[in-house]
């Protein structure tokens, strides 16, 4: 993929992750929706007009530009088990990455953690020995992997976490402002199971790049956030006796 397909790529997922058409896009910028169609289908902008596109979605031209190298490197959304084995031994390890995969500087993470310089630089050499970061000066780090991971299931991190996880993520009410929880049960075909799990795969999609393009933002912009997705065949217990 070429640097100027990438761009594209990048700024039609944002508009998909904002909700937004090529109509609006139009609207904002004070263009024929047939004319930001051409645009699009060209990929070839002017930098003018590419400003005025990242303004209009609500991005900067540095954030586009980054996140379309990011994607033309194509770096993994997985980690090798050697490299999830040495995350899942260490939990200060992993989260000294954590907190780099979220765009972190040195600073914040010494901050953070309660670090001294020493002690992060010695996080940093075994980040880079694993080939998880390139380790630069002026202790500084250039992630080689993310910016958003996809944990094996049958991986290590899963093995040391799985259980922790469902039990604290469920601890809640669900009622906060930024809290959702949805359940249905219903008898449906093989059909309308498949369809549901590919919007499922899309939903997981549009996770990934919504935090893939929050990466750059400033701590106090941002919050952890989680999400978990499940689907399968099932019975509530009461019911399988009869």
């Amino acid at each position: 993929m070429s640097e100027s397909a990438a761009i594209i790529q990048v700024l039609k997922r944002s508009l998909k992750t904002r909700g937004l058409t090529y109509r609006d896009l139009a609207k904002r910028i004070g263009l024929s929706e047939a004319s930001i169609k051409r645009v699009f289908a060209s990929e070839t902008f002017t930098l003018q007009r590419l400003e005025a596109i990242c303004a209009a979605i609500g991005l900067s031209m540095m954030e586009v530009v980054r996140i379309a190298a990011e994607t033309h490197d194509a770096p993994s959304k997985f980690l090798t088990i050697e490299q999830e084995q040495l995350l899942a031994d260490s939990p200060r390890l992993l989260a000294c990455f954590y907190l780099l995969l979220n765009g972190r500087s040195s600073a914040e993470i010494i901050e953070r953690m309660g670090l001294s310089d020493r002690e992060l630089r010695k996080f940093y050499v075994m980040l880079d020995n694993a080939r998880l970061i390139e380790l630069q000066p002026r202790l500084k780090a250039r992630l080689r992997v993310g910016p958003v991971i996809t944990w094996r299931n049958d991986g290590p991190m899963y093995r040391a976490y799985e259980r922790r996880v469902k039990a604290e993520f469920l601890q809640s009410e669900f009622r906060g402002s930024r809290e959702a929880l949805h359940f249905r049960s219903a008898e449906i075909s093989d059909a309308s199971a498949q369809v549901l799990a590919r919007k499922l795969e899309h939903l997981e999609r549009d996770f990934v790049e919504m935090a893939t393009l929050d990466v750059g933002l400033p701590a106090a912009k941002k919050q952890n956030v989680a999400l978990l997705v499940a689907f399968r065949p099932w019975v509530l217990s009461m019911f399988s006796s009869l």
